[in-house]
C-alpha cells in the first residue's frame, strides 16, 4: 500500500506523516488474529491495546475528564478529526450514525461517540455542536496539550499534523480510522476509512452480543 493510498483531510499531505499512518495500518493488519476477527469487518489487534490511560477534557460535560472506556455492557466508538474537515470526518461520522440508526431501537444507546479533535485551536467553539450533529450524546474531547493529546493517539496508532501555509490557510492531516472501545477500555476493532454503514452496523451488532455473554 503506497502512502498516497491513504486517505487524508489535508490540501497536500506531509510524507512523513503518511509514512506513519502506512505503518500504523501494517501493524493492524499484521497483528489481526483470524478467529477474533472472524465474521468482523473491522480489524481487531492482538493483543488488544488498553487506550484509558489518558483523560481528556469533555467539553459536552463542562470540561470534566473523560476517559476513553464505553460505560459497563456498551460500547464507545473513538475517532480523531477535526471540525474543518471537508469530507472524510464528516463522511465517517454520518456513517457512523447511520449504523447505529440500523440496530434494533433497544441497542442505539448502547453505542456513543468520542470526537477527539486533532485540531483544537480552531474546533474550541463548535466541537460539542458538530459532534451533537452527528451524535447526539457524542462527547467532544478537546485538549491543547499536545503532549496529552499525543499520548491519547499512541495507543490507537493515530497519526495527525496541523500546518500553516505561507498565505496563513491551515493544513491538517490525520489517520482516518473509526475505532471501538469496550467498557475494559480495550480497543476492540479499527475500521479502515470507506467502510459501509452495513460493515459498521454488523460488527456493532457481534460487539453487543459478545458483551451479553
Amino acid at each position: 500500500m503506497s502512502p498516497s493510498s491513504i486517505p487524508q483531510c489535508a490540501r497536500r499531505p506531509r510524507r512523513s506523516l503518511a509514512a506513519g499512518i502506512v505503518a500504523a495500518l501494517v501493524l493492524i493488519a499484521c497483528s489481526s488474529d483470524d478467529g477474533a476477527n472472524d465474521g468482523l469487518a473491522g480489524f481487531v489487534r492482538e493483543p488488544m491495546p488498553r487506550v484509558d490511560q489518558v483523560a481528556l477534557p469533555d467539553l459536552s460535560a463542562g470540561g470534566e475528564d473523560f476517559v476513553l472506556r464505553a460505560p459497563p455492557s456498551e460500547l464507545l466508538a473513538v475517532y480523531f478529526g477535526f471540525t474543518n474537515c471537508p469530507d472524510i470526518c464528516p463522511t465517517t461520522l454520518s456513517d457512523l450514525r447511520s449504523a447505529i440508526r440500523r440496530l434494533p431501537e433497544s441497542d442505539q444507546d448502547l453505542v456513543s461517540l468520542a470526537m477527539i479533535s486533532v485540531d483544537p485551536d480552531r474546533d474550541a467553539e463548535n466541537l460539542v455542536d458538530y459532534t451533537h450533529t452527528f451524535i447526539p450524546d457524542g462527547h467532544a474531547l478537546l485538549t491543547t496539550d499536545q503532549s496529552t493529546l499525543r499520548a491519547a493517539a499512541e495507543p490507537f496508532g493515530v497519526s495527525y499534523q496541523v500546518s500553516v501555509d505561507d498565505d496563513g490557510s491551515v493544513d491538517v492531516a490525520h489517520s482516518t480510522q473509526l475505532f471501538l472501545v469496550d467498557d475494559t477500555g480495550s480497543l476492540l476493532l479499527t475500521w479502515q476509512f470507506g467502510i459501509s454503514a452495513d460493515d459498521i452496523a454488523s460488527d456493532l451488532a457481534i460487539m453487543l452480543d459478545r458483551q451479553r455473554i
